[in-house]
């Protein structure tokens, strides 16, 4: 039995069971459970490491001190126990069935504990994904709540300012979106609007839509697709990062990999994505752009909290605004819960960071020859995603159809099919994944974009170690661009905004020295306009 895919699949399923019984809701969202994966993962690693004893082949991440003895298997349990009971509390009794086929008397088990507390020790003090101090700026082009959801709060604002990174060694950044436009219909922008309001509209509402809108609308693959890589923390499911994993085990079975590679290759998988979580919600919320929802339903001037009573007032909407629209919607998976937008701005998405993370720097690990072009690593193999598996529901609770996927060109295919499908779910922007060239073919020369930041995130921690393992991220390098006060220092009455830390959100406007200005929300409130 391999030690480090019995334990992947226990962290799989802990990620599974938080999203699924309401009781055990602990690392929840896809930043938090790309963190605890990062955490188990690289344990396993140093446990496995610890035991090899060979550092030019399996160099270490933290190089704890201690006597590893000569069980991989038993110290990779160890590491795999003790980090999943601290992140899971509430699953302990699960994890601790887990370990009949191990030796807890082992040496080799104990080593692999002090590895385990000692991961943990090193990101103690990483933020939480709570939204306190958050405030929502009325400017256009700003993120707001889903309107079908009004009460949804925010995830993780702080999160990715506020943390330090796991391998990387540059704090990588995107240049800012296509700029919201009016009345510019060749705009790159309002391109972009009228592709996702036809391709990402609720099924209900598609007869609304007319001429060129109507002829483009989504297509029955098209909806497959945004189904199929959905995963948005949904019951029985769990979140982006746990259906990464499952279709890098194929590759890793398909490969035959020793226990070792496995070591190495799952450090690396989830090192990167742990990174892309950071880097992708410092970016989403340093430009803090608005998601498709809210800018189809505002797209004229008259329109939106930024609207000016007399100056913007107008009888005769934009053709491309629909102040009725909605989406698809990322699915409410085995609930009858509405389908929702995601409570985070849309620039970059987060699917196509974690995607195109997790899948080059699989790539890389095998050495593909073509390192921006299709790859053979899934020949022969095909996948059953969890959202079309022949057992779950939609929200109507129709039981969705088993569906057998391949790709042609590999994880290179699989990285811009699920980049893309958040479109078809209408919850993103094309240019939240990438731009297009004048053919219509992803530009992965502009800096624009998750699967660019991906990209960029895997290529740079496969280099730092040496194509060997994950290194960690030197002290004093990569810094957060934000930093929690000191202790016994006092709290700011307004605390630092993530879109004030590099001026990300720019002409969008709303920041003024590190807050966010006051400016009227149209809203009527007892003491007159609300403030922010």
């Amino acid at each position: 039995m391999d030690s480090i895919l019995f334990w992947n699949a226990v962290a799989l399923e802990a990620d599974r069971v938080a999203h699924t019984d309401p009781a055990k809701r602990e690392q929840n969202g896809p930043i938090l459970s790309s963190r605890a994966l990062a955490i188990v993962h690289l344990a396993m690693y140093d446990a496995y490491a610890g035991v090899e004893n060979d550092p030019a082949k399996f160099p270490p991440y933290l190089g704890v001190v201690g006597v590893p003895g000569t069980s991989h298997r038993d110290a990779v349990a160890g590491a795999a126990f003790t980090t999943l009971s601290a992140l899971y509390r509430t699953q302990r009794d699960y994890f601790e069935a887990q370990l009949s086929g191990f030796d807890k008397a082992n040496l080799s088990f104990d080593f692999g504990v002090v590895v385990g507390n000692t991961m943990l020790d090193q990101r103690k003090n990483d933020p939480d994904a709570r939204d306190c101090g958050y405030m929502v700026s009325p400017a256009r082009g700003r993120h707001r709540p889903d309107p079908d959801n009004p009460r949804q709060g925010f995830y993780a604002p702080f999160y990715g300012a506020q943390s330090l990174g796991f391998a990387i060694t540059t704090r990588w950044a995107l240049d800012q979106p296509p700029p919201v436009s009016f009345d510019k219909p060749k705009s790159e922008y309002e391109t972009a609007l009228r592709q996702v309001k036809a391709r990402g509209i609720m099924p209900e509402l598609m007869a609304t839509l007319r001429g060129n809108s109507f002829d483009d609308r989504r297509t029955p693959e098209q909806s497959n697709v945004g189904i199929f890589w959905a995963y948005d923390g949904a019951v029985g499911l769990g979140t982006p990062p746990r259906l990464y994993n499952q279709i890098i085990r194929r590759v890793a079975v398909k490969q035959a990999n020793s226990e070792g590679d496995n070591a190495r290759l799952f450090a690396f998988v989830n090192t990167a994505m742990a990174d892309a979580g950071i880097l992708a919600w410092e970016q989403k919320y340093c430009h803090d752009f608005w998601r498709p929802v809210v800018g189809i339903r505002e797209h004229d001037e008259s329109f939106g909290p930024a609207a000016r009573d007399a100056e913007d007032a107008v009888n005769n909407v934009d053709n491309d605004a629909d102040p009725f629209w909605l989406p698809f919607g990322a699915p409410s998976t085995n609930t009858t819960n509405k389908n929702f937008t995601p409570n985070f701005p849309a620039y970059p998405s987060g699917h196509a960071t974690f995607g195109a993370a997790a899948f080059q720097i699989t790539r890389l690990f095998y050495e593909v020859k073509d390192n921006r072009g299709p790859d053979d690593l899934f020949d022969g193999l095909s996948f059953v995603s969890d959202e079309l598996n022949g057992g779950n529901r939609d929200n109507r609770g129709t039981v969705r159809p088993r569906h057998v996927r391949k790709w042609k060109g590999g994880l290179w295919d699989m990285i811009f099919e699920n980049a893309r499908s958040r479109i078809f779910l209408g919850v993103h922007w094309i240019f939240d994944a990438f731009t297009l060239d004048k053919d219509g073919k992803p530009d992965l020369g502009r800096n624009v974009g998750g699967v660019v930041l991906g990209l960029n995130i895997a290529e740079d921690i496969f280099a730092s170690g040496a194509g060997r393992a994950p290194k960690k991220t030197p002290d004093g390098a990569a810094s957060p661009p934000l930093t929690t006060p000191a202790p016994n220092t006092p709290m700011p009455t307004t605390p630092a905004q993530p879109s004030s830390a590099k001026d990300c959100a720019g002409s969008r406007g709303g920041q003024v020295g590190g807050a966010v200005a006051a400016e009227p929300i149209q809203q009527p409130y007892p003491s007159g306009l609300s403030r922010r």
